[in-house]
């Protein structure tokens, strides 16, 4: 079977694209684009849909390369005789705003510029270029994460508008296919930096499994997360039907989980239903695992813990109910001996309530033990962590109920509590401690005390996030 046939079996078989629709294809210039541009503009006719254009988004991340790509798509929609739409977004800064990572604020500016660009040339549907890579990177990039069968169910073939018609195919495929048809493609510099979770699963990660445990590990991650899928279908149907007696929604996005009845689901739906309700208050982000558990337990009748802050989401306990509500991205908290600052790396932030001021830069390693002795000769009060460990953007905060690391060369946890009583830090000072959390409000770093773990350096640690404590008046130093 050829390329155009296979992509033509997934378009009927998934019922993507129905007949006299109107496809916008969003095309990167990449090699997964540019395929699926010449594909769709070659099947349109058969197939009885119209390509209504294309959609590029220029994220001004990598300067002239970045505009270079943008010429090069203006120059293929021209040779398509099809309309370009092309916008530019400072991805960077909306990262910042938003206290999020790069990639995730790229994600977010490009599906909404497709669906305003949808909007204004009548498409009804809007075809990306994922793949079967795509597809099995996204299934280890979420397991590494403590997804559930959700989240492990990976890239759909449809969400809403957006259709993906290559998620059959393989990227080398889509690559011989344009070399066969004499097409030119354009490389991302930035797929290199495997600084970058995906990137480094991508470079890394599959070609250790493809050598050592299974050559063809591309097709068993993809056909695992299509059994996933089929499962969850069931159960997200089962969830939403108890969601109905259980979630009560309120004014500004907030939802009530009943806690009783929440408790009362079996582990595997409450948590089904508890993951749909931090979609519907925050769908920009993916919450895991583990942030699942903190909501559940929350719902718990025993226990101190009040609340919870989530990536983009605050969950508090509020009698016999748990309420979810989207926090801002600079969102303050309520106690006034509590603080929390967004974190830019490079960058710095002085904590007011305790005059100190954190620094953070990003170093390139050659010599992984050699550079950290040197970053650390300045002592205590600097920290060098993998940057590949670390999820989204940095925070400083203060301590909060129930938080717990995984100091340097332990195996298990330790409760803040028990690292600030060690450390002799007097009662009065614990609540000053600057701690470094990342946006899954992991601690990665107690300011002057304990590197976590978690975040080690390594052989293989090929990026390093520096942090550096100053403005602590360390005994011995008073005037």
């Amino acid at each position: 079977m050829t390329l155009p046939e296979r992509v033509r079996r997934a378009l009927e078989r998934d019922a993507l694209v129905p007949s006299g629709a109107r496809v916008l294809v969003a095309v990167s210039g990449g090699s997964d684009s540019v395929a699926l541009l010449d594909l769709l503009v070659g099947l349109a006719p058969e197939c009885g849909f119209t390509v209504a254009g294309v959609a590029h988004l220029n994220h001004g991340l990598r300067g002239e390369e970045s505009d270079g790509d943008e010429a090069f798509c203006r120059q293929r929609a021209a040779a398509r005789g099809l309309r370009i739409e092309v916008a530019h977004r400072d991805v960077a800064a909306l990262a910042r705003e938003a206290q999020t990572s790069i990639e995730v604020a790229a994600r977010r500016a490009r599906y909404e510029f497709f669906e305003d660009v949808a909007g204004r040339l009548r498409a009804d549907r809007i075809a990306t270029g994922h793949t079967r890579d795509d597809q099995a990177e996204t299934f280890l990039l979420r397991v590494l994460r403590g997804a559930g069968a959700t989240g492990l169910a990976g890239i759909r073939p449809r969400r809403g508008p957006i259709v993906r018609p290559l998620l059959d195919l393989r990227r080398d495929e889509l690559r011989a296919y344009l070399a066969s048809r004499h097409q030119p493609f354009r490389e991302d510099s930035s797929n290199r930096d495997q600084t970058i979770p995906r990137n480094w699963i991508r470079h890394r990660l599959i070609p250790l499994l493809t050598n050592h445990l299974n050559a063809d590990i591309v097709e068993v991650l993809a056909r695992e997360a299509s059994v996933l899928r089929d499962e969850t279908t069931l159960l997200d149907r089962l969830a939403h039907e108890a969601a109905a007696h259980i979630e009560t929604a309120g004014h500004d996005r907030r939802l009530s989980l009943d806690s009783a009845a929440l408790n009362a689901l079996p582990a595997a739906l409450a948590r089904r239903v508890v993951r749909q309700a931090l979609t519907r208050v925050d769908s920009g982000r993916f919450h895991g695992f583990d942030h699942v558990e903190q909501v559940l337990s929350l719902a718990q009748p025993v226990g101190d813990h009040l609340a919870a802050d989530l990536p983009g989401v605050r969950v508090e306990r509020n009698g016999a109910a748990v309420v979810l509500f989207k926090r801002g991205p600079r969102t303050r908290p309520a106690d006034p001996h509590e603080f929390l600052y967004p974190l830019a790396v490079p960058g710095r932030v002085t904590v007011a309530e305790t005059g100190c001021t954190i620094q953070a830069l990003k170093k390139r390693v050659r010599s992984s033990q050699a550079a950290v002795k040197k970053e650390l000769a300045a002592g205590k009060n600097v920290a060098a962590l993998d940057a590949a460990s670390i999820y989204g953007e940095l925070s400083v905060r203060s301590r909060r109920a129930g938080d717990s690391v995984r100091p340097f060369g332990m195996k298990g946890r330790k409760k803040l509590q028990d690292v600030l009583v060690d450390a002799k830090v007097p009662r009065e000072q614990r609540d000053s401690v600057p701690i470094v959390v990342d946006e899954r409000d992991s601690i990665l770093w107690v300011a002057g005390l304990v590197v976590s773990e978690d975040a080690r350096v390594t052989e293989r640690t090929q990026s390093m996030v520096i942090l550096k404590l100053s403005g602590i008046v360390e005994e011995g130093d008073e005037a």
